[in-house]
């Protein structure tokens, strides 16, 4: 199955398992986050990525730019280990590797979670690409990608056992909405995709299969 379909089984086992009031806070969420219009000034095709440097998960400096030196960058920005559909993507990004490389690129992750959470996520995964900590959202937010999460919705994630503020080392409940780019040598991105619902990711196959005719 390709991540597309597996996203949409788990959004199906999803509604069977919470509550009506428990979707409807979810779903207002999202409608919210879409109200801000947070796309529309989020970095896309065309535009230039800043400087990125974070730490991995075993806490070394990893510069984005020096990577694009040899190679394009495929950039996936995920919410963090604690949720599935992150977890889902992330796998399916691992499977499809070896066919990202062959198309000369290196895949890179970045979530807000601390290194320690980040490694967690990665063993969890068994990923064999860099995952990057992004704390305090610094650059999800020169991406434009970064939101706080409504009050009703953090107390849900509360009740579902997500604690963000251990998860990512800050009390601040900020996310970045779920967004994968792929980055040319000379620093421009050349596709995007980006969504506020965080059930909906870039499927792998239509990231190879932009890369083959690029």
């Amino acid at each position: 199955m390709s991540l597309t379909e597996d996203l949409k089984t788990r959004t199906q086992a999803s509604l069977k398992k919470y509550p009506e009031n428990v979707h409807q806070i979810m779903n207002n969420g999202i409608k919210a986050l879409k109200d801000t219009e947070i796309i529309a000034r989020a970095l896309k095709t065309g535009d230039r990525i800043p400087e990125i440097i974070l730490p991995n998960a075993s806490n070394k400096n990893i510069t984005v730019q020096e990577i694009l030196l040899d190679k394009k960058v495929i950039l996936s920005f995920y919410r963090g280990g604690w949720c599935p559909y992150c977890n889902l993507e992330l796998s399916a990004l691992q499977q499809a590797l070896p066919e990202f490389e062959k198309c000369g690129t290196t895949l890179v992750a970045i979530s807000p979670e601390t290194p320690d959470n980040s490694l967690s996520t990665s063993e969890k995964n068994n990923l064999s690409f860099e995952v990057l900590s992004d704390l305090d959202n610094k650059i999800a937010s020169k991406f434009n990608l970064t939101f706080t999460l409504p009050e009703d919705l953090i107390e849900v994630y509360k009740g579902f056992g997500i604690n963000l503020e251990k998860s990512n080392g800050n009390p601040k409940q900020q996310l970045p909405i779920s967004a994968t780019y792929v980055i040319d040598q000379d620093g421009t991105i050349i596709y995007h995709y980006i969504k506020e619902d965080y059930k909906e990711r870039a499927d792998p196959k239509e990231i190879i299969k932009f890369l083959k005719h690029k």
